[in-house]
């Protein structure tokens, strides 16, 4: 793999966009405190509304007001664990990348077993706009960086890949590889280093394919049982969820799982849905159930519809998660963001983990990045850094994987080997303004 054509230490990519704004501090390697309620007082209330196995989910006291309750099979005691890598890498050098990366994927298992032969769908996190902050691309901020593409494509072809196809739900026209050119990728250098295997689609919508697929969730759905999806997401034998390691304003965090909401098609989630040309974001339906789905598409189901964003994103985090969850979850926490995901959020700053994090199961390798973070993977529901339900809770609790640290083997560094705090409990963002939506949606809303 050649070494990419910018300066790692300016910062500039291939192609630059937008101006750029002086550079903020990094982050001040303060430590990290939970919010008013800690585990044992979240057991605690749990067990007294626990009976035969089903628990009711409650809380945000810290917040005020409560989540409307949830009634589920608590399946978190029962819920899959698998080992995660976490290794240092100091720049997105090429050859830095690819070595850790290997390293990472090796600790866990290695890839031969998981892509030899197979399509391999890989699912970038290029959430937003391309655009840069404070004088750094995205892939230094907000998205993933197009290295970290370039190094896992070599290893699956090293491996035995049949195809490798990248996979993104891109608020454009323009052909994909424009953007991703615009965003920076050198898609010779990936092809080259994916042996000339690897193709991508914008799937905001049906893309190359006649229909969509339909794909259910096994536990009948926190809020959706079924999402209808490109075919992409059916067809490709082996899942990879290619995340940044990063807060969210709504969700609290977003990684590995966080990440496969942007599989969700604008075509029929977006503000203007149904719409194969949709440039809208997915905040009318899905954020603030401002309006429903099309007809023909899976409607929510359950007596009580709620209509916060911070009871909704977590469970449509959960339920998106369920109906295809990743085969293999690697994290770029080389350089990222802190206090949100975009240059959208208010309060958002630089920050530079150095780290790559890696493992077969979603919700472990986030529940550690979590803990790298500065934060309890397992915090209750509406306190810090969950400002609403702690999706990763929801997701153990439907038997996707644990999120209980003392369950998950780590790899590499340890966790306080690693520590990277993000934000202290007095930064965390007010009930209200977690997503500044009217300022947020019209930059999706383009024409």
């Amino acid at each position: 793999m050649q070494c990419p054509l910018h300066d790692l230490a300016g910062g500039k990519p291939d192609r630059w966009i937008g101006k750029g704004q002086p550079e903020a501090e990094h982050h001040d390697g303060s430590s990290s405190r939970w919010g008013r309620f800690r585990r044992r007082d979240f057991l605690r209330l749990a067990a007294a509304g626990t009976a035969g196995g089903w628990t009711g989910l409650l809380g945000r006291d810290s917040f005020g007001g409560s989540f409307t309750p949830l009634r589920r099979q608590n399946l978190a005691d029962r819920a899959p664990s698998a080992p995660v890598a976490i290794r240092r890498c100091q720049s997105y050098d090429p050859q830095e990348v690819y070595r850790e990366l290997s390293a990472a994927i090796d600790a866990v298992g290695g890839l031969r077993d998981l892509v030899a032969g197979k399509t391999v769908v890989v699912k970038v996190n290029m959430t937003g706009p391309v655009r840069d902050f404070r004088g750094r691309p995205a892939s230094e901020t907000y998205h993933i960086h197009p290295t970290f593409v370039e190094a896992f494509c070599a290893l699956a072809d090293q491996a035995g890949a049949r195809r490798i196809v990248i996979v993104e739900a891109l608020y454009y026209r323009e052909p994909m590889e424009e953007i991703l050119q615009k965003a920076g990728w050198n898609l010779q250098r990936l092809q080259s280093a994916g042996g000339h295997k690897v193709i991508w689609e914008n799937t905001k919508n049906m893309g190359s394919w006649k229909k969509y697929s339909r794909l259910t969730v096994p536990w009948g759905g926190y809020l959706y049982p079924a999402f209808d999806v490109n075919q992409w997401y059916e067809k490709g034998d082996v899942i990879v969820s290619l995340a940044k390691l990063k807060d969210h304003g709504t969700a609290g965090v977003t990684m590995a799982v966080k990440n496969m909401f942007g599989i969700l098609p604008t075509a029929l989630y977006g503000d203007d849905a149904p719409n194969e040309d949709s440039l809208r974001a997915r905040v009318a339906i899905l954020h603030l159930a401002k309006r429903k789905v099309p007809d023909g598409v899976p409607a929510e189901v359950g007596p009580e519809i709620p209509t916060d964003p911070l009871e909704r994103v977590p469970r449509v985090t959960a339920d998106i998660y369920g109906i295809r969850p990743a085969d293999l979850a690697i994290v770029d926490g080389v350089l990222s963001i802190k206090g949100g995901e975009g240059f959208w959020n208010q309060g958002v700053d630089l920050i530079e983990p150095k780290l790559l994090l890696v493992g077969r199961n979603g919700v472990c390798v986030d529940a550690v990045c979590t803990a790298v973070m500065g934060y309890d993977p397992m915090a209750p529901h509406g306190s810090f850094p969950f400002p609403g339900e702690n999706h990763l809770q929801l997701a153990a609790e439907a038997g996707l994987g644990t999120n209980d640290l003392k369950r998950i083997e780590v790899r590499g560094l340890s966790i306080q080997e690693a520590l990277c705090p993000f934000r202290t409990p007095p930064e965390a963002v007010p009930v209200g303004a977690c997503d500044n939506y009217p300022a947020f949606v019209p930059q999706y809303a383009w024409a």
